[in-house]
């Protein structure tokens, strides 16, 4: 959204508000003078004049203003803003880091820290450009955690309280009737899920249609690790969930995926093949989440979001993309695209440097080796006996000072690689090397960059699934320009790069349309080699 001050952004806002463009529920909330509530744009009731609203950037700056959140249209249920990924400043950055949780782990001194300010100066930037500062920012994040569990899960409402951050009862309880005027029974009378008998926590997480939640499924599927990831099919031997063991602050903990039930999957066939309608039913993900310690799921809900790009804006990316005739009818193919991101940055880097230069069955060979090898095991009771076929235990990926102390015994390969991928271990594990989603672009890749033997593809790479940055093409990739000639666009490094910058700046998601023929022809080979066997498709 472009402005030239604050009453022409008022009157664009304003403008949304009045058509009830659901696109950008999540970028901003409405408050209503007259009521005391806010909501999101797309609310259905009646619009009131311009004069009688406020618009804020943030809910958090919403609850200071003394607005609470509206019973009809529940402005909390909605995706996160796309805002975020795009942003390089100080704010966008610290946003990242308060919505995976940095401040309920190591309070405002510590996301000081990890921006680089002192807590005054990010105090001041952070309500002068969200209206709120980073202890408000992060009580917003509690409320709507607390509504996603009272509503989405089975979860019992004393442990809600505490899975959501909070550190008392009496805090949750106050906060949820500060903000939605409801306590928190009164909300769980809007649960949709029926409770479990599994143990496994259910959370729906929304996301913004058009949703290639098929095309993200089966490319997690198409590098999945046995005995760390996790794929189920349908009788037809095409994917229908993904799930995986991972690390959180408060230990193990396992997630699995699927398209929100009242979606569905959808078919492979037609031109909008494995993407959720627009506009019915509910849209995004489906979770089953199994947890050590349930502080961390705000953690594992907001790497789960990233791991699925569920807060894009598929519809201006789309329109983007759709305006450069050549990419038309890609994108009429397969609306929706979304990038796939990262629930451990660190594993990122080492899947990255292990699998350069070797085709995708063998990087998997060679990561499944080193998960085996120096994985931390995972308890039993944690992980579902499905989730580990052929292997003896489930293991979370190796961190970064075992790799270095140890990674010398497993890794194979060229001497120059593993030399590399010992050097960033060690550097990741004293603290020298940073990778993590609250840098800017240039800080992540720079960092990265000054590592011998790391290159402008693998730091690009990186930073396309670890920043989650919307704006990165990678054209030095072969797949990428085999598939980019497949679409009918330029077949040279050169060539195509200069060709994407028409289409900035959403090129990561071009990157993404150039893979995906290669993606569905190995898809097609492995449903295909399931049904033909009866065998996992792994």
């Amino acid at each position: 959204m472009t402005t030239t001050g604050a009453g022409a952004l008022h009157d664009e806002r304003y403008r949304i508000a009045a058509s009830r463009d659901a696109r950008f529920d999540g970028q901003f909330v409405t408050a209503v003078h007259s009521t005391g509530i806010y909501c999101r744009p797309s609310c259905p009731a009646r619009t009131p004049r311009s004069t009688g609203v406020t618009f804020y950037r943030t809910s958090a700056a919403a609850h200071l203003a003394g607005f609470r959140a509206c019973r009809r249209c529940l402005p909390e249920a909605t995706p996160g803003s796309p805002e975020w990924d795009l942003r390089e400043d100080v704010a966008g950055r610290a946003m990242r880091l308060v919505v995976d949780g940095v401040v309920d782990r190591e309070g405002v001194p510590g996301l000081a820290r990890r921006v680089g300010y002192s807590e005054r100066q990010l105090n001041r930037i952070m309500t002068e450009e969200l209206g709120a500062g980073p202890k408000a920012l992060s009580r917003a994040h509690r409320a709507q955690t607390a509504r996603t569990l009272l509503t989405g899960s089975d979860l019992p409402v004393a442990d809600v309280a505490f899975a959501a951050g909070f550190t008392s009862i009496r805090q949750f309880n106050d906060t949820v009737r500060e903000v939605f005027a409801l306590t928190p029974t009164e909300l769980r009378a809007h649960r949709r899920s029926a409770p479990g008998s599994d143990g496994a926590l259910r959370v729906h997480l929304p996301a913004r249609p058009p949703f290639d939640v098929q095309g993200l499924l089966e490319w997690h599927a198409l590098h999945a690790l046995p005995g760390m990831e996790q794929v189920g099919t349908g009788a037809d031997g095409r994917v229908t969930s993904y799930g995986r063991v991972l690390d959180l602050p408060g230990g193990p903990a396992w997630f699995r995926a699927s398209a929100a039930a009242e979606d569905g999957v959808g078919s492979r066939s037609g031109r909008r093949r494995g993407t959720a309608p627009r506009g019915r039913g509910r849209v995004g993900l489906d979770l089953l989440v199994r947890l050590t310690d349930l502080s961390d799921l705000p953690t594992l809900v907001a790497r789960v979001r990233a791991l699925f790009d569920l807060d894009a804006d598929p519809v201006a990316v789309d329109d983007a993309l759709a305006a450069v005739p050549a990419l038309a009818p890609v994108v009429d193919r397969v609306p929706g695209m979304r990038l796939p991101g990262a629930v451990d940055p660190h594993e990122v880097v080492f899947r990255t440097l292990i699998g350069q230069q070797v085709s995708v069955a063998a990087a998997r060979t060679a990561q499944t080796r080193l998960v085996a090898a120096l994985g931390t095991p995972v308890p039993e009771a944690l992980v579902p006996e499905a989730l580990v076929p052929g292997a003896a235990v489930a293991r979370t990926f190796p961190r970064a000072a075992v790799v270095a102390e140890r990674g010398r015994e497993v890794l194979r390969g060229p001497a120059a690689r593993v030399d590399t991928i010992m050097r960033v271990a060690a550097a990741l594990a004293d603290g020298s090397l940073v990778v993590d989603g609250g840098q800017s672009l240039d800080d992540l890749r720079s960092g990265l960059l000054a590592v011998k033997g790391i290159g402008p593809w693998t730091a690009d790479y990186v930073a396309l699934r670890v920043r989650h940055h919307p704006d990165l093409f990678l054209h030095s990739d072969l797949a990428v320009r085999n598939g980019a000639q497949e679409l009918g666009l330029p077949g040279t490094a050169r060539e195509l790069s200069l060709w994407s910058e028409r289409v900035a700046p959403w090129r990561s998601y071009l990157t993404m349309h150039c893979w995906r023929p290669i993606v569905d022809r190995a898809m097609d080979r492995t449903a295909a080699t399931s049904t033909t066997s009866g065998k996992d498709p792994r």
